[in-house]
């Protein structure tokens, strides 16, 4: 994608506070002097079987874009392709529904949208939210000794990946989808109340692709302490089992010469640590003094997973080291 981006005709919009140039969560266009509207949009295939509960991932993983920079939603538009010739229209009325009640959730509606045709069922949103201009949180913000921050678990896509071929118990199922239908709204209020210097939502591009994108933005490089990271405990099992998916494959291939992994570091660990996730949590980086406040604003918001993975170090070629 970034090839097909760079093709294109560069932003000389003065208003644009946020475009295509960082690779971040959303755009950001500067109304006034203090109002930006942000805006994002988001679809994909099925990665459960219940529609609803499909719905419900897909609203909360359009909505984190809008939370990783920040800003406050309000409103949302649908977006969906759907087989009217094979499957049951009431499919895509509990999609719908699932989606519908998320962004009840977070406090907004959705109040139009657009569907057609397709062979596999797509479901997404496009959400449009307010900023201050001065308040912006986008990826390219981190400075070196800031501390990073997860508030999601990793493994999301290989247990998704696993649950297609029905290798996966009962109750991983249940905590993967707890977690990516889970908002990243209290985790957003959190960040923003103590002031980070950039975040980022991990979704499909993985821990290390966003944290890769954040680095490269800010001009700095990372440390992740493997150790600190928390995942999903049956990803690891599945993991060595081989079950991967694809994607997240292409994305530790692509960010090969970007990672410095100390020896005792394996390709399995790298792997889940490039897992493509969907709807999964936001990644703060924020100076450490500020750490011990953040934690307690999360606690507040009841953000039940939570950890400091690692910190941003001073490295002009943007490399992330990771630790065992």
């Amino acid at each position: 994608m970034a090839q097909v981006l760079s093709q294109l005709p560069s932003i000389t919009d003065p208003n644009v506070i946020i475009g295509t140039r960082t690779a971040d969560d959303a755009a950001v266009y500067r109304v006034s002097d203090t109002l930006a509207i942000v805006q994002t949009v988001d679809y994909f295939t099925p990665v459960v079987d219940d529609p609803y509960t499909f719905g419900q991932i897909t609203a909360a993983n359009s909505l984190s874009d809008i939370y990783a920079m920040g800003a406050s939603p309000l409103f949302a538009l649908n977006i969906a392709g759907f087989p009217a010739d094979t499957l049951s229209l009431d499919i895509l009325a509990r999609i719908l529904q699932g989606g519908a009640d998320k962004a009840a959730e977070a406090g907004i509606s959705i109040i139009g949208g657009h569907t057609i045709k397709d062979a596999e069922p797509k479901y997404g949103m496009a959400v449009t939210a307010v900023i201050h201009p001065d308040k912006v949180i986008s990826n390219a913000g981190a400075r070196p000794g800031d501390r990073l921050i997860l508030t999601k678990p990793l493994g999301l896509g290989i247990i998704t990946t696993a649950m297609k071929k029905g290798t996966v118990s009962a109750e991983t199922i249940a905590a993967a989808t707890e977690v990516m239908t889970a908002l990243n709204k209290g985790a957003a209020e959190a960040m923003a109340s103590v002031g980070a210097h950039a975040c980022t939502d991990v979704t499909g591009f993985g821990l290390l692709g966003h944290l890769s994108e954040m680095v490269r933005g800010s001009g700095v490089g990372a440390v992740i302490n493997l150790s600190s990271v928390p995942v999903l405990e049956e990803a690891w099992g599945l993991v060595r089992e081989g079950v991967v998916p694809s994607g997240s494959r292409r994305n530790l291939e692509y960010l090969r010469d970007r990672l410095a992994p100390a020896p005792a570091v394996s390709e399995d660990e790298l792997l889940v640590l490039a897992d493509a996730q969907t709807s999964g949590g936001l990644l703060v980086a924020l100076p450490a003094g500020d750490v011990e406040q953040l934690m307690k604003e999360l606690a507040r918001r009841n953000v039940p997973v939570v950890a400091e993975v690692g910190e941003i170090v001073t490295d002009p070629g943007s490399i992330i080291r990771i630790e065992p």
